[in-house]
């Protein structure tokens, strides 16, 4: 078996966060929403976190509006926080759109021997994470970025938090969410942003682990549009393996009603065969959970809860 196949099975768990470590703010996507980052600044340091700004943090657009700074710039700010020896974790600031460019750009030299670090951030960031387990074998946390509304949110910051700092004790219930298919499933959490899981397929980061709880969520797509999303992930065989699926949060959907928006997951997830929850609230538009991925758990459809066989972080 490969080292890249290793990756998909046998993750390492970074440490969690502690009072006095030193975290690094940074994007692998789109300029971050200024004006609200000293504001997640404060939130940090109040739990006894450390931040430590590089230079795309506050990066504006130098080649396109939706990109911070040039792709190099943002992948030489990855490797220099997950090289540095006192850098406990990375927190991204914001999403967008640009992950998958700076991954294309990329030096992975060396960073396999590097310790595993917390990685946290959700939307675009979903490429991001799947990458540091297809490439490093390392688990990480779809959780809420420092220039976000969910940051700032206390019900998803809590969630966040508790992740981060007390994870023997971190479980996730949907008590609004609904079974679309009965049934008790174990595996290994993984998915994330939806239209940055249908474009990593094909790539060399995409992260597709046999027995995994998929999690699948976006904003600003129609229902047309996640039907042709989700249908390419059943053609490329994305959905051949899995041991469930978590059907998250889906807003701002255009012209789509939420009945439309409803019948289209229902139809492209409900033959599947496997225990499908939906309407969880993980991913975008606040209020929502913090998801880890890359790790052991079991999916009550039925309860609508995830345990975690393993704590996320060690």
């Amino acid at each position: 078996m490969t080292d890249h196949l290793k990756a998909r099975t046998e993750l390492r768990r970074p440490p969690r966060l502690r009072p006095g470590d030193r975290v690094a703010l940074l994007t692998p996507s789109s300029p971050s929403n200024v004006e609200r980052i000293d504001e997640g600044i404060d939130v940090l340091r109040f739990c006894g976190l450390e931040p430590v700004e590089f230079q795309s943090a506050r990066a504006r657009a130098s080649v396109h509006p939706y990109l911070a700074g040039t792709d190099e710039e943002r992948a030489k700010d990855l490797r220099a926080a997950l090289l540095d020896d006192s850098i406990a974790g990375v927190l991204t600031v914001g999403g967008g759109y640009g992950s998958q460019r700076m991954l294309e750009v990329m030096d992975w030299t060396g960073l396999d021997a590097v310790s595993p670090k917390v990685v946290v951030g959700y939307s675009d960031v979903t490429g991001l994470l799947e990458a540091l387990a297809s490439r490093l074998g390392w688990s990480s946390v779809m959780g809420p970025m420092v220039s976000e509304g969910e940051f700032r949110e206390s019900y998803s910051f809590s969630s966040l938090w508790r992740c981060l700092a007390s994870p023997e004790r971190y479980g996730l219930e949907f008590p609004d969410a609904r079974t679309l298919t009965a049934g008790i499933a174990e595996g290994v959490t993984a998915g994330g942003n939806l239209s940055l899981l249908t474009g990593s397929v094909g790539t060399s980061t995409a992260w597709t682990p046999p027995g995994g709880i998929i999690l699948v969520e976006d904003e600003n797509e129609d229902a047309p549009r996640t039907d042709v999303m989700l249908t390419h992930l059943r053609r490329s065989g994305y959905f051949a393996n899995a041991a469930a699926v978590v059907a998250g949060k889906f807003t701002n959907l255009g012209e789509s009603s939420e009945d439309e928006m409803r019948a289209v997951i229902d139809d492209r997830l409900g033959d599947l065969g496997i225990p499908v929850v939906t309407h969880a609230n993980v991913g975008h538009g606040g209020h929502v959970q913090t998801w880890p991925i890359g790790v052991r758990a079991r999916l009550d459809a039925d309860a609508r809860t995830v345990t975690f066989l393993e704590p996320p972080l060690v």
